[in-house]
């Protein structure tokens, strides 16, 4: 009975590509410890919308805060890794979020940018996307 055998070069396609997924959740799960501890408690994980994802969701007395963490060997290459593309998606998915608040579109907003970097540390760079 003949059976299928992944190529060593897609294994380690396979290996990267679910080392990468678990480094993205762990990151994700510490950046929400990270702002739990700040008294920022998050109400929503990997929130999908029609038009994109936004990886964290808090709120900061009236603030809704939109997290999108990036995580890389550094923190400037983890930064790399945003494309405008991705950032319109984020404000589109963050508008389709608030439409749903009491206050719509009126409603005060953050969009903030966790860098994790591989030993773990985490910088938060606020309004990353402001102005």
């Amino acid at each position: 009975m003949p059976f299928d055998v992944a190529s060593p070069a897609r294994q380690s396609r396979q290996t990267r590509g679910l080392t990468n997924y678990l480094a993205g959740h762990a990151a994700e799960a510490s950046v929400a410890r990270h702002y739990e501890d700040r008294g920022i408690p998050i109400c929503d994980r990997n929130w999908r919308g029609i038009t994109g994802e936004i990886d964290l969701i808090g709120r900061d007395g009236d603030v809704v805060v939109f997290i999108e963490v990036k995580q890389s060997r550094t923190h400037d290459l983890a930064a790399s890794h945003i494309s405008d593309a991705q950032i319109r998606r984020i404000f589109a998915t963050v508008d389709e979020f608030v439409a749903h608040e009491p206050k719509g579109l009126l409603t005060d907003v953050r969009v903030d940018l966790a860098l994790v970097d591989g030993m773990g540390r985490i910088e938060v760079v606020e309004n990353a996307f402001a102005g």
